[in-house]
Parts: structure tokens; sequence; C-alpha cells
């Protein structure tokens, strides 16, 4: 048998599969998320810019109004009790909230202006003018777009649609009613954007941010803002080194799957399949367990082809030389019958009796003996057969067998000690027929007594069976085993006891070896205990 591998754990080939499925099916996925959170990371930070910058022109457009409300300036809508700010809030923070993953967020194309139902005031058109310098300053550095509106929504203020109305766009209807709100607008380019760049929808959309201006809880203006967000591309170009590593760390990853399917699966096959085709070509040096197992399945498979290739290597070996000492040993009396079969023809066809009565009587005497060993030899044979049948869940107690033993062979000094009521896994008959073979082996060779001696080892049972007859030479010690090895075939010996006797044992996963003894001879059984 090849010896067993250690006992750990190894992960089973659908556990590595399904990871390493899981993870390739992952990466596009992870790809398009990486895509869409950073397009979004982008758009927050476009929009949190243009907070920042409508604020600051918001408290600059609402101290001027301030400053011209003892001038008559005209307000506009008043804003609900609910929307009102808290005179002890320090902080009212407006965070980014626009998401490209959220289709409710992404509105068409941004209307044309319209023409104006009544111009603005003059003071708002002043006011426009000295907010103007700031505009076009802070432009330079933002690249943003910038309109400033009256309450009513007509621009004044900005690089175009000055003295139109804004007010039916829905970003700033909810800024004139004294809400901010932001909105994210398709976006038509003033040149076709290559073809790569469809990866990335953010650089398809604008950004609006509508400021309402607060004066004494009326809405005095609106600054619009709006700002295409920054290209996905360009950032990653400009943090190139951080890509370049992750792209590594991906190659990286890509070839530790790789080696772990090598290691694991790909491995073990191929180291499997070479043993096979070495096994096929009579290598015997191929039921060496493998190198590396990978996985359970390869493990308990490698063992399981192994075991059996060697079982089957040892199978066809013990056929072959068992089909070589049974034909010599048929030879002898089949040729011995014939010889005397064809004299006694011979002397009937003959005129003349050529044999006298004794001789022929001798010869049918001959045919009758050898006729007999070919009968035992038959009866041994088909013994053998019984004892290499696979065991059926079979026990039997020892002492049962003790005296069916003492049954069979009243005439002689059985004696038996030790755990005799434990049970053993075999059947009454096959651990009778182990017992018998060697007690009647000790017989004939002059034994008086035979002496039978268990143990209990948990597992096992084991039985030392010896006797006082003749002993073993040392010769003999190492063929005593095998098929058709006997010193007493002048008075009929098969020599298939012992064989016997060792194929039981091992059909039932015992085991017998020959002791040294001084006188007699002593054989250590194995039984497996039931």
């Amino acid at each position: 048998m090849t010896s067993r591998a250690g006992e750990k754990w190894r992960p089973s080939v659908g556990m590595i599969i399904f990871a390493a499925l899981a993870a390739v099916a992952a990466l596009p996925l992870v790809g398009l998320f990486f895509f869409r959170l950073y397009d979004n990371q982008l758009i927050h930070q476009t929009q949190a810019e243009l907070i920042a910058q409508s604020r600051v022109l918001a408290a600059v457009y609402a101290r001027d109004v301030e400053a011209r409300l003892n001038a008559g300036v005209v307000l506009g809508a008043e804003l609900p009790p609910e929307a009102r700010p808290v005179s002890d809030d320090k902080m009212t923070p407006i965070r980014p909230a626009l998401d490209l993953a959220a289709g409710a967020d992404l509105l068409r194309r941004r209307p044309d202006a319209l023409p104006a139902s009544a111009p603005a005031s003059q003071a708002y058109v002043e006011i426009g003018a000295r907010l103007m310098p700031i505009i076009l300053e802070t432009q330079k550095v933002t690249l943003a777009g910038f309109r400033i509106l009256d309450p009513r929504g007509v621009v004044i203020a900005g690089r175009n649609e000055v003295g139109q109305s804004l007010a039916h766009i829905e970003e700033v209807a909810t800024a004139l009613q004294g809400q901010y709100r932001a909105a994210l607008r398709i976006r038509v380019p003033d040149k076709p954007p290559p073809p790569i760049y469809s990866i990335s929808r953010g650089v398809g959309v604008h950004v609006f941010s509508a400021m309402p201006v607060v004066v004494n809880n009326r809405v005095a203006g609106v600054v619009y803002l709006s700002r295409t967000p920054s290209n996905i591309f360009d950032h990653l170009y400009q943090e190139r080194g951080k890509f370049i590593l992750a792209g590594f760390a991906v190659i990286f990853a890509t070839v530790i799957i790789g080696l772990v399917f090598s290691r694991t699966i790909t491995r073990p096959m191929r180291e499997l399949v070479d043993r096979a085709a070495r096994i096929s070509r009579g290598d015997r040096d191929a039921f060496q367990p493998l190198a590396h197992y990978g996985t359970r399945e390869f493990s308990q498979l490698s063992h399981s082809f192994l075991d059996m290739a060697e079982q089957l290597s040892r199978r066809s070996d013990y056929i072959a030389t068992f089909s070589s000492h049974l034909t010599h040993e048929l030879k002898s009396p089949l040729t011995s019958i014939k010889g005397a079969a064809e004299l006694l023809l011979d002397s009937l066809q003959s005129k003349t009796d050529n044999l006298t009565r004794m001789e022929q009587k001798s010869f049918v005497s001959n045919i009758l003996g050898d006729t007999e060993r070919l009968e035992a030899m038959t009866q041994r044979l088909r013994e053998l057969a019984r004892a290499e049948t696979t065991p059926q869940n079979e026990h039997t107690e020892l002492s049962q067998v003790i005296s069916g033993l003492k049954s069979r062979f009243p005439t002689r000094a059985i004696d038996a000690t030790g755990c005799l009521e434990r049970s053993i896994g075999m059947s009454n008959e096959k651990a009778l027929i182990v017992l018998s073979h060697l007690t009647d082996n000790a017989i004939r060779h002059n034994a008086g007594n035979v002496r039978l001696a268990a143990v209990d080892e948990g597992a096992t049972v084991k039985m030392t069976v010896s006797n006082d007859g003749d002993p073993i030479s040392e010769p003999n010690r190492e063929k005593i085993f095998d098929a058709f090895f006997t010193t007493r075939r002048d008075t009929g010996g098969t020599g298939m006891g012992l064989a016997i006797v060792r194929a039981v044992m091992a059909s039932h996963g015992g085991s017998i070896r020959l002791l040294p003894s001084d006188k007699g001879a002593a054989f250590e059984l194995q039984f497996p205990a039931a």
C-alpha cells in the first residue's frame, strides 16, 4: 500500500473554481463601478465648487441689495416659515447630492432663455454691473459659467443672455422660491468627443447650481452657475502613477490565481496522468505518492487510483504466479493418470496379457490416488476463492470458533486462553478455516498439543497459535505461505493450507506471521475486532 499523506485541510475543486470564476466575473463589474464612482466623485467635486463660488457671490449680492433697501428696491417671493434659517444655527452647510448613477438626477439639455416680460429694474442692473468684474476675474480661474438673476429671473450679469429670462428653468424656479437646487443636464459639446469618452458619462453632462440670494427672508435674486465636470481621463492621466501601480497589482493577482490553479489542479492532474502512463508501462516506482495533491478531491482520487493500481498489479502478479504453480501441480498427477490409463488401455487391446493382475491393480490405485490429490486440490482452490471474497458485516465470538475447532479435532489436546468472549470481524466459518488449517498442519507435523492465547488490543484481537510439533527449518520459513509449497507432497499435501489462511486474514483486514520458536511452530494472528 502507498503511504497516506498527513491529514490536513485542503480546498475543494468546487471552491477553487467558484472563487476563480467569481473573481473573473467581478473584474468588469469592478471596472464599471470604478468609472461610475469616479464620475460621481468628480460631479460632487464640481457641485461643491459651484456651491462655494455662488455662496460668496450671493453674499456680495445681498450686501448690495441691503444697501439699496431704503431706495425702494423691490424684493421677490417671501420664504415660507419652514425654509427660513434658524438664527441660532452658525453652520448651514449645503452638501453635494447629485448622483449620476440615479437616472432621476439627469435632465434634458438646459432650455434656452426667453424674452423677459419686463426689463430688470435700474437698481438690479446697477448691482449686476458692480458684480460683473468679480464674475470675470473668478471665471478666469474656475472656468464656470456665471449668470446673476433678479427676483423675477431676468439675467442682470453674465457674458450671455443678459436681459433675458431664465425663470422657466426648473432649478431657477426653485431658487426663486428661496430654496437651493442643483441639476445635472445633458451637455452638447462644441465638437465631437473621441469614441473612448463614451466609457465615461461624466463628460456628457453639465452641472447647474441655482443659489438664492435672501435678504430679510425674501428672495433678492439668484446666482446661477454652471460647469462641466472634470474629464475622468484627465484625472486618470494626472494620477497615472497610481493607476500603473494598480495595473501591476491586477497583473500580479492574475498571476497568483494562475499559480493557484496550477498548484492545486493542473499540476497534480498532469502528475496523475503521468503516473497512469508509467503504471501502464509496468513501472513499479509509479505507485509512490504524488509530490503535490492540491485539493481534497485530488488527494482522495490519487490515493484511490494508486491503491487500486497497486492492488491490480499485485493481483496480476499473484494470478501469474498462481497459474504457473497450479499448472505445475496439475501436470504431475495428470501425467501420471494419463500414463497409467494408456498402459491399461494397451493391455486391454493386446492379445496377450502383458500386465499382471497385480500391476493392473497398482496402476488403478495410482489413478485413484492422483484423482484424490486433484480432488483435494480442487477443494483447496474453492476454499481459497471463498477466502478472498469481500466480507459483509461478519462477526463471531472466539469462544464459538474454539468450540467448533475442538469438535473438529476431538482426539487432540487444544488449550485456549485469553479473551475468548471477544467478537472478531470474521464469520465463524472463515475463522474456523484459519484455525483448522493451522491445527491440521500441526498434527501432520507430529504435534501433540495446540495452544491458543488471545489478547484484546482494542481495534484488533491478537491470537498466538503454537504447537509442540516438528520445527520449521530455516530455509523453509520464508516459503511456508507460498501457494503449493509443501514438504509432504508424498503424503498428499497440497501446499495450499497456509496460503488459504493468509488470504482469509488479508481479505478481512487481518494478518498472520510466523514467530521465532525454539520448539514446534508459533504463529501470530491479528483478527479485526468486531
